[in-house]
């Protein structure tokens, strides 16, 4: 297989010994080109022997000197995966994009299940799309760690919540991955009645068993109101994820009552469905699994402090309002107010908004729609010259929109204020609380 040039960097290597976009990459050093980790592997030496197929179907070799890293090469193809991306062949009873309505961004509704993806972004991947030719690539190349959407331990479970007759046995997969040393992240997502209780058990002893796993998140199951005709599930109770919370800790007293380091640890949002205070920075470890909402508050709580304890205090007027998801919203509001404490001209205002498109019990921030946003805000009778919202809410920093498509200018307009986007982080927030600062007096 060969791999279409999209364009060739002017001035760089394979541009000044004739490469043009048309061509197609067919191998490095002997090693055929089939995407973006063969690319990235194969070029990660200092003398390079490329073949191509130019477009007018001739065979063409040239050989590169001193060639830093795949970078410079000056090769530029279509998609960053050079071919398309896998998508889910699952159905799981819990899937997220299924309780989408329709009408929304046509990207939102595809599912990934990319194992390139896991190791170049962190994607977590359910290792049914997984060919034995992909596994020997992985070991060979010893692409580490992988993020593994694992669910449940038990094989015939997986197949009933995945949908899927070859999701139990994949599960085989995580023991090649480990013998050879593949570093492993694995992601319950728990369903009450269903993959908790003895059989979360189960999961966790099972995945201790494998040497290589580095962590073990557990999250609860996200339900939309858009479940009309979908498998009957149901929010965490109070209960049920307090019984969650002593599953974990039954499990890590056992875990590291031999000196082995923790590794499983429940998401943030276990412990206020439990109503019960969240653990401190030093329960994470090494936050293994921040991306998964596991340990987020404590780490921001410790970077928003250091830095306030850092900063030298002053008078300067500060007038601005933040809004955010109800997750979000106690923390939030904490900062606020001791960021006013320390900065005498600060008055910050924070909504903690409800998500009135996808369910009240949806309280992320970065599942609220602009829509929402102003309508919800509107009702709140907002009105201040700026408003912070948190990256996360937006599709990316080069694309300023909401998941409804509303601009961040159409918002600003329906609120008549100006937007100003804050990282997630706590030095982030810190940093954009401190540098908004008013012209005059308070």
């Amino acid at each position: 297989m060969a791999v279409k040039i999209f364009n060739v960097a002017p001035h760089s290597p394979c541009a000044r010994r004739g490469v043009s976009a048309g061509d197609s990459l067919i191998s490095v050093n002997g090693n055929e080109i089939n995407d973006v980790l063969d690319y990235r592997f194969y070029t990660d030496e200092r003398k390079l022997k490329l073949c191509f197929c130019t477009s007018a179907g001739k065979e063409r070799k040239i050989t590169l000197h001193g060639v830093e890293s795949c970078d410079e090469i000056g090769l530029e193809f279509e998609t960053y995966l050079m071919d398309k991306h896998m998508s889910c062949r699952n159905h799981c009873i819990f899937c997220f994009i299924d309780q989408l309505p329709k009408g929304m961004r046509k990207s939102l509704y595809f599912k990934d299940d990319d194992s390139r993806l896991s190791f170049l972004f962190g994607n977590y991947i359910t290792l049914t799309n997984l060919t034995e030719h992909d596994v020997e690539r992985i070991i060979k190349m010893h692409i580490s760690p992988i993020n593994a959407s694992v669910h449940t331990m038990n094989p015939a479970l997986r197949v009933e919540m995945m949908k899927n007759p070859h999701a139990g046995e994949s599960l085989r997969h995580l023991k090649r991955f480990s013998d050879a040393g593949i570093a492993i992240n694995a992601q319950l997502v728990l369903c009450p009645g269903i993959n908790d209780g003895e059989e979360l058990r189960y999961s966790l002893e099972k995945l201790a068993e494998l040497d290589s796993v580095r962590s073990i998140a557990a999250v609860p199951v996200g339900l939309t109101k858009f479940r009309e005709g979908l498998y009957p599930l149901h929010k965490y109770s109070k209960e049920e994820a307090r019984a969650v919370l002593d599953i974990f800790d039954e499990f890590n007293r056992e875990y590291t009552a031999n000196g082995r380091e923790k590794i499983a640890f429940p998401s943030d949002e276990f412990f206020q469905l439990a109503e019960k205070e969240l653990p401190d920075y030093d329960y994470y470890g090494d936050f293994p699994q921040l991306e998964n909402g596991v340990g987020m508050i404590a780490s921001s709580r410790r970077d928003f402090y250091d830095a306030l304890e850092n900063e030298p205090a002053d008078s300067e007027k500060r007038v601005f309002s933040v809004a955010t998801g109800l997750a979000a919203y106690p923390l939030i509001d904490e900062f606020a107010k001791a960021f006013e404490k320390k900065y005498t001209g600060s008055r910050i205002t924070v909504y903690g908004v409800v998500n009135t498109f996808f369910g009240e019990d949806v309280t992320v921030a970065g599942l609220l729609t602009g829509k929402t946003l102003a309508s919800e805000l509107k009702k709140s009778s907002f009105s201040d010259e700026v408003l912070m919202l948190p990256s996360v809410m937006f599709k990316g920093p080069d694309e300023l929109i909401f998941l409804d498509d509303m601009t961040k200018e159409e918002l600003e307009n329906e609120l008549h204020t100006h937007i100003k986007i804050t990282p997630c982080d706590g030095y982030g927030v810190f940093e954009s609380f401190f540098k908004q600062k008013n012209d005059t007096e308070v």
